[in-house]
């Protein structure tokens, strides 16, 4: 039986939408044999805890196997007080991230005395200063975005030592041994996915520019190793530049506008990691003069402007979502840690893929299409996968929680 034909016989269309997307990312460099294990683990529908607005509450939905924690070690008595340590709220995802882990908090106020919040503005050297800040306020329990893998490690580390539990979410550090546990989405998955999709759009041959994320975090590190994974399979793709854009549309905008003086029509492909520097592309793009359905082809999820725009403009597009909801992940998976209820040692959020009309691979095909997706009434900085109550709008949005 062929790949395809053990999904479409384990897997609903609808649990494949819930759950499978980051495992089926697999496709690109795991065995036949590896994902069909992994599509019947996932076929019965996940457990969703009431409020979550399609958050799954479980952790079933890991696209790997699970290394199981023992945190017995660290169970006591609640309410607790939890520390969290935020890299920023510097843009329209971390504003939503951070949104849903106040909210997650506020729905547990039986179980949290305080949420204890950070916000290090990007600045490796003020979140050390942070967390030592959280650990000498005495908290129970410390969850931990971290703005740079190297910079953090020793802190991290130097609370775990003093018996304080880290669960790192979003971005972690470079010592696994140094937290007990991460959530995330699987950024192999998304960017194999996208490069995926790149090359099989441009017909396995072009030129493109690649515009990642923040420099020496860790998951715009892993997803440009996913993505030259791929491109390694493609001879024919050359990689005219890659220029680090720290998730910031105005960068993004100045990066790609520098991009197009300098190669303008030699450029067939974009792949950004996020439409927070690809949407300050498209921009880039229509200030140089591009028409409607004159754009390269382009990656990049996370937030509606992206969207709205390659709709507006007729862009053949990819985004996968870097889900905000696992901020709430976070939450959840701290309490269960302080509980003393085993967790896994990677706790991966599922994405959806999301493509404009007719832009389908052979490989890479979407869960749902852009206005599917969002709307062009919705706010530019709505993030969608958010996990939030419906009506969600991140300018609005005041979630009380346990201070």
């Amino acid at each position: 039986m062929s790949v395809k034909s053990i999904l479409d016989h384990k897997i609903s269309r609808k649990s494949f939408i819930r759950g499978v997307p980051a495992a089926a990312a697999a496709m690109v460099a795991a065995p036949a044999i590896q994902l069909a294990q992994t599509s019947a683990a996932v076929a019965a529908e996940p457990e969703t805890k009431p409020g979550y607005y399609g958050a799954p509450r479980t952790w079933m939905w890991n696209p790997n196997a699970n290394t199981m924690v023992d945190t017995s070690k660290w169970k006591k008595d609640g309410p607790y007080t939890i520390g969290f340590s935020n890299a920023s709220i510097s843009n329209a995802w971390r504003v939503a991230f951070q949104h849903g882990v106040l909210w997650s908090a506020g729905q547990h106020r039986d179980e949290i005395a305080h949420l204890l919040v950070t916000d290090a503005n990007d600045d490796p050297s003020k979140q050390i200063a942070d967390i030592q800040d959280l650990i000498s306020q005495g908290v129970d329990i410390l969850l931990i975005a971290a703005s740079t893998e190297d910079a953090l490690d020793s802190v991290v580390g130097r609370a775990m030592e003093q018996d304080i539990p880290v669960v790192m979410v979003d971005r972690k550090v470079k010592t696994a041994s140094n937290y007990i546990t991460y959530v995330t989405a699987s950024d192999w998955a998304l960017g194999r996915l996208e490069a995926q999709w790149l090359c099989e759009t441009l017909g396995g041959k072009g030129n493109i520019v690649m515009l990642p994320g923040i420099a020496g975090s860790s998951v715009a590190e892993i997803r440009i190793k996913a993505n030259e994974e791929v491109f390694s399979k493609f001879p024919d793709i050359k990689v005219l530049e890659k220029q680090y854009c720290d998730w910031n549309p105005a960068t993004g905008k100045s990066v790609m506008a520098a991009l197009i003086q300098k190669h303008g029509k030699n450029i067939n492909g974009v792949l950004a990691d996020s439409a927070l520097q690809g949407y300050g592309a498209i921009e880039a793009f229509l200030d140089a003069g591009y028409k409607a359905g004159e754009f390269p082809p382009m990656t990049g999820g996370d937030v509606a402007r992206m969207y709205q725009l390659a709709n507006q403009h007729n862009i053949k597009m990819v985004g996968i979502d870097y889900p905000t909801s696992m901020g709430i992940t976070g939450i959840e998976t701290a309490l269960d840690v302080m509980k003393g209820i085993s967790v896994p040692d990677k706790v991966e959020v599922s994405f959806q893929v999301v493509t404009s009309p007719g832009a389908d691979t052979v490989s890479v095909k979407g869960d749902r299409h852009l206005l599917d997706h969002v709307s062009m009434d919705d706010p530019g900085d709505l993030s969608p996968s958010n996990g939030l109550p419906a009506g969600y709008n991140p300018s609005t949005f005041n979630p009380d929680y346990p201070k």
